[in-house]
């Protein structure tokens, strides 16, 4: 749906960074990047190279492919930061003996080892935050539910 602004002109002069949600994500986003990339930096692993460490140490270990689709990257981006976690020694790639075409990933006993300090930084940002795990929760669903409607009307699965 697309306003038509001809038919109501007062709304473009209550359209400020202030008042829109687009810049508050933004600006969010970029807050929890800065908090998370001082947290990180002993555990020497980027905000994104975190994300695929969350998933493995809750998975145990998945395919390239499933960690794609649940982190909404492509391989192009992916690949490489699961190479620099193999050369780390935290992650191991192996083709899959059922399916040649099938990448796991799998964590190293040195790369689970790190789960306590990464579970640390999570809790550390949500208690750094003013928010509670229950408001989070709120706050998690409410922003899923704009994207999967953003992404519903471009189109994007």
């Amino acid at each position: 749906m697309d306003i038509d602004f001809g038919k109501h002109p007062e709304l473009m002069d209550r359209l400020t960074v202030d008042v829109m949600p687009c810049f508050a994500i933004y600006s969010a986003a970029n807050a929890v990047t800065r908090f998370y990339r001082k947290r990180l930096e002993a555990l020497g692993l980027t905000y994104p190279q975190y994300l695929v460490m969350m998933v493995l140490w809750e998975t145990k270990g998945t395919t390239m492919k499933a960690l794609g689709e649940r982190l909404e990257l492509d391989s192009s981006t992916l690949t490489p930061l699961v190479k620099k976690l193999e050369g780390r020694g935290l992650v191991t790639r192996a083709r899959s003996k059922e399916d040649e075409r099938v990448l796991d990933i799998a964590l190293t006993a040195e790369g689970m080892a790190m789960r306590k300090e990464g579970c640390d930084a999570a809790i550390a940002m949500t208690v750094n935050s003013g928010e509670t795990l229950e408001t989070q929760a709120e706050l998690r669903a409410r922003l899923i539910r704009i994207r999967d409607g953003l992404d519903a009307y471009t189109g994007r699965e």
